[in-house]
């Protein structure tokens, strides 16, 4: 997938690049598969503002995907691949034999009139989804479902993959796109081959109007608030924040603070973790 960029018309347009969506069907969405989508804006349900930097961006209606891939031995056919705007990878609009359609995360190299099917006994190409009992060593892979039946949780993200290393004892020990080594079951579904739109970390934003698009509305850094509105605030002129470490404006640790529970349940699982320990 290529990156689109612009001749400087102004100065937002210089560093501004967008993905070509040049690739994807002109279709209106599926209309069977769309929600309503309310916008929350960061506030919980006693209205009280629980994650802080949220509100605005365009109206949008949130694609149902299937993540569970539990309509077995049943081929489909990709009719369109098309946007979502709650994601960054590209999703495919299938066709079963009879008549259902299904919205599904949509590999990399995924063509319009290409066949999948989520079998025991899939072909091993891209799409297909298999328990990762029948999936071959060395295989890349991408929607891994943590609980057999709950539906994909890992690696779904634009241009994410991980690798199957091996399978022993009943499980089976994925390389996770952070590095992480981790273990899964064997009766775990996943799909065969990396998420669509590689180049989705590669855009440059460009301008801050582009954000609030998104949703996403301004960050203040504490260090030039006032001492009443955070404990890095004042002191003349760029004072140090005068304290041992950061905090957040309710006075908690952040910037490095662990905050994983030290007795972990699913530790037993995680063999290396992203940082190598």
């Amino acid at each position: 997938m290529a990156i689109k960029t612009y001749s400087p018309t102004t100065p937002s347009r210089r560093n501004m690049t967008v993905t070509d969506f040049s690739v994807l069907s002109k279709v209106k969405p599926e209309k069977s598969l769309l929600e309503n989508l309310k916008k929350n804006s960061g506030r919980n349900s006693y209205g009280r503002i629980t994650v802080r930097h949220r509100g605005g961006g365009n109206k949008r209606k949130y694609r149902i995907i299937d993540f569970k891939r539990d309509k077995m031995d049943v081929p489909a056919t990709v009719l369109t691949i098309e946007y979502d705007p709650n994601r960054g990878a590209f999703i495919a609009l299938t066709q079963f034999e009879d008549g259902e359609k299904r919205y599904i995360i949509a590999p990399n190299g995924l063509k319009v009139g290409d066949t999948v099917i989520s079998s025991a006994t899939a072909d091993i190409k891209p799409g297909n989804a298999l328990p990762i009992i029948n999936i071959p060593v060395g295989t890349v892979i991408h929607n891994i479902e943590l609980n057999p039946g709950r539906g994909a949780q890992f690696v779904r993200g634009a241009g994410n993959a991980a690798q199957l290393m091996a399978k022993e004892d009943g499980m089976a020990l994925v390389r996770l796109p952070s590095g992480e080594l981790r273990k899964f079951r064997l009766n775990c579904m996943a799909t065969i081959g990396q998420v669509s739109n590689l180049d989705h970390e590669n855009v440059q934003i460009g301008k801050a109007g582009r954000t609030r698009h998104m949703g996403i509305r301004p960050t203040v850094r504490g260090s030039v608030m006032n001492p009443c509105d955070h404990p890095h605030g004042g002191g003349e002129g760029k004072s140090p924040i005068g304290r041992p470490g950061p905090v957040t404006p309710w006075g908690k640790p952040t910037l490095g603070f662990k905050t994983r529970k030290k007795k972990n349940r699913s530790d037993k699982f995680i063999v290396r973790r992203r940082d190598g320990k």
